[in-house]
């Protein structure tokens, strides 16, 4: 029988097995944006994705969240067949939930320049705790 103590060291060398991607993966170069045409008149934009996924750059083990991104648009909306690929290029990257929601945040912000956005990324529960990161975005009145 195994004892606690071996199966520690066991799972220390599970690390070995999993490959992490660096945060230099993420592709924000292929996020395309198409003319909003109602210039003046706001239009709350939601995009959900139950589909998300990045690793821990901790134990590389698979993250799984839902996404879901708000914005107004100013002038430009995001292409939602780039924002799919832009996404699946955080699987494998090693990245915690915090930082992953602030730079999907920096990233759509650069690609259409929203009036408001709101990043809500909720992961699944991982060792029973339920956690939702929610980073906001407001163009200044400048």
């Amino acid at each position: 029988m195994a004892t606690i103590e071996s199966l520690q060291k066991k799972y220390g060398a599970l690390e070995q097995w999993f490959d992490s991607c660096k945060k230099g993966q993420i592709d924000p170069s292929c996020l395309l944006s198409f003319d909003y045409e109602y210039h003046g008149r706001e239009a709350e934009v939601v995009i959900d994705t139950t589909e998300f996924t990045a690793v821990c750059p901790w134990t590389y083990l698979p993250d799984f969240g839902t996404l879901t991104v708000n914005y107004v648009p100013a002038s430009l909306c995001i292409e939602l067949k780039s924002l799919k690929y832009y996404l699946m290029s955080y699987a494998g990257v090693g990245i915690v939930q915090e930082h992953a929601a602030n730079h999907i945040l920096n990233d759509l912000v650069a690609a259409c320049h929203p009036l408001r956005m709101t990043i809500n990324l909720e992961y699944n529960v991982r060792g029973g705790l339920h956690t939702c990161v929610i980073v906001r975005y407001e163009k200044s009145s400048e």
